[in-house]
């Protein structure tokens, strides 16, 4: 059996808050409170969820932007979790980010060339025919006019700036990218170009993705498997056609009855789910199942147990009473 190319062991994030005027009141925020999953080689992974689920910090923790507080993470059976920068330095070519803002994520100052040309520099890596030609070719592979290799990014429509992103992420030839809600920002009519063209260098290179999103409809037609996440915590993993066909905890049920189906009449007799109250802050989760405060099968137990991942069907599920 091949080792999954990331693996992830109870992995927790807290950021300590402070507030009052000289922030004496502090309070612990649990943004990733113990999760467990695994990526394997050439697969795409979607980690979907709320706004404030925990999902790009995830991401972040995972490529080491923020250090975990507790957990591991194994890159290719190797533990990253605690390795120090000289030590990560070398990894950093193998493991790559696209984040969700293309403008914020490129420096206004440097043009296109030099920012992609940056991780061949960092890294000490000379290309065969040169520098500039590796940006130019990478320019091209991602649907950019290589003769753009000296603009800034202000000159590019926001579509155009993330395949610069892309390309960024792409120059060292990774093996695994964390793409963190890389169409969110986009126009619909860029966003399937975005996927489609992800969907393509995934097997031109053999990329292994983990696809952080709120779509679910996107993810849902890039990624193999789904992970959902509530506050911090996994509640369901499975295939996406087991996800999306027969769901089994009631937050991923919640989830996709909010997601229009595009026949009117069909919309009009299924089953629409409200959840009631508002999201739980993360510094201060409710006691046993996180979403017991707006679930409508919670019972003593879920206020009381923290459910652990078990197998229901071919769905890891999280949850006292799945459906």
């Amino acid at each position: 059996m091949t080792t999954p190319i990331l693996q992830v062991q109870g992995l927790k994030k807290h950021f300590i808050s402070t507030r009052g005027i000289v922030g004496r009141d502090k309070s612990i925020v649990k943004a990733v409170d113990g999760i467990d999953f695994e990526v394997n080689a050439g697969e795409t992974v979607g980690l979907v969820g709320e706004s404030g689920c925990g999902k790009t910090t995830a991401g972040r923790t995972i490529v080491r932007l923020y250090e975990p507080t507790a957990g591991k993470i194994f890159f290719e059976g190797q533990d990253i979790s605690n390795i120090s920068k000289n030590e990560m330095k070398p990894l950093r070519s193998q493991i790559q980010m696209i984040f969700q803002d293309p403008y914020a994520s490129l420096n206004p100052r440097q043009t296109v060339g030099s920012i992609i040309s940056a991780s061949f520099v960092i890294q000490k890596v000379n290309p065969p025919n040169g520098i500039k030609i590796a940006v130019q070719d990478l320019l091209a592979r991602v649907g950019l006019n290589p003769e753009h290799i000296n603009r800034f990014p202000h000159e590019f429509s926001g579509g155009q700036r993330q395949r610069i992103g892309i390309a960024r992420a792409l120059a060292l030839r990774p093996k695994l990218i964390i793409a963190d809600e890389p169409v969110s920002a986009l126009d619909v009519s860029i966003q399937a170009q975005v996927v489609n063209l992800l969907d393509d260098l995934q097997d031109d290179f053999g990329l292994s993705y983990l696809f952080i999103a709120h779509d679910l409809s996107v993810v849902q037609h890039i990624s193999d498997r789904v992970i959902v996440m509530y506050l911090g915590k996994i509640m369901e993993i499975a295939k996406t056609q087991s996800l999306f066909s027969s769901p089994h905890h009631p937050y991923t049920k919640a989830l996709l009855s909010a997601v229009p189906i595009p026949d009117p009449e069909i919309e009009k007799k299924r089953e629409h789910i409200m959840l009631t109250g508002d999201l739980p802050s993360p510094a201060n989760p409710p006691t046993g199942c996180v979403f017991n405060t707006r679930c409508w099968k919670a019972q003593d137990k879920c206020r009381i147990v923290a459910p652990e991942l078990l197998q229901v069907g071919a769905s890891e599920v999280a949850c006292h009473f799945p459906e």
